[in-house]
Formats: C-alpha cells, structure tokens, sequence
C-alpha cells in the first residue's frame, strides 16, 4: 500500500514538513501530482464543490488552473492534533481578462495511517487586487526557501 509521509501523529516538525510538501505539490499545478496524496474515497469540500474521490478531484484541479492562471501558494500550518491538520494559505492568481485576486483561506485535514488525506475541508475567500499590491512573486513552481511566508508577509 502507498505511503506518503510523514505520517500521523504529527508532531510540530512534521505537521510543518506535511504542510510543506501540499504547498510545493499545489504549487506544480500538475492536477495528477497533487491528486495522489489523497485518498482514492477522498472527501472534500471546496466553495460550492463537494469532489468525492481522487478521479473528481483531478477534475476539479484541472478546471481550477484552467481559470486561476499564474497560481503561486503560500501555506501556513495553524494547528495539528494526531492525524489532523489545520492549515491557513492565501494564493494570487489572475483571470483570463488580466484581473488579478489574493484569495485566502482556511483548511481542515485529515489523514489515514498511510499518510494520505482523507479529508480536506476548505473555506475560501476571493480578494481583487491591483497588479502593483502583488506579493508572490517566485518563478512559477515551488516557493522558493528564502522567500517570506503568510506571517513575514503580514497576511
């Protein structure tokens, strides 16, 4: 059976480290890559859409990127106890008519003993901005090490 550590309980380390690794995998916008630290019975909840299962969630990711273009995440660990996570991010992305957003949110976590997530509930809020009050910069990809989190960034 697959396995993607680390693996619960968690401890501050490794529910930072997990948190880590779901920003860089988000970060690739490769809706196969991410869809594999799921569950295949998976459970979400995301604005309007409830996916179920690693298949619908692939399809939700593909739309997803298809609409927010230029996507760079940044994630925050909140608070961890045993196999479950809590976790605040914020993103910016722009439409197709070059509108840019700061969308930020919260997620619930859980995980099964193999490290997968079986659950992830998420709320999210949407922010227009002006090009001029961006803050994530990076090439597109993984966040680079040296650049600022949620908490240096003041968000």
């Amino acid at each position: 059976m697959e396995t993607k550590p680390p693996l619960s309980p968690f401890t501050e380390e490794s529910a930072r480290q997990k948190v880590r690794l779901a920003e860089d995998a988000w970060n690739s916008r490769d809706p196969e890559r991410v869809s594999l630290v799921y569950t295949e019975d998976t459970q979400w909840r995301n604005r309007a859409e409830f996916p179920v299962g690693r298949n619908q969630v692939r399809e939700f990711l593909r739309r997803k990127w298809a609409r927010e273009l230029d996507y760079r995440l940044i994630k925050e660990l909140w608070a961890f106890s045993g196999n479950r996570l809590a976790v605040r991010f914020a993103y910016e992305w722009r439409d197709d008519s070059e509108r840019w957003f700061r969308s930020y949110g919260n997620e619930n976590w859980e995980f099964n003993a193999q490290g997968l997530m079986m659950r992830r509930l998420a709320s999210i809020n949407d922010l227009p901005i002006d090009q001029k009050d961006r803050k994530f910069f990076w090439p597109l990809g993984r966040r680079p090490d040296d650049h600022p989190g949620l908490s240096e960034l003041g968000l």
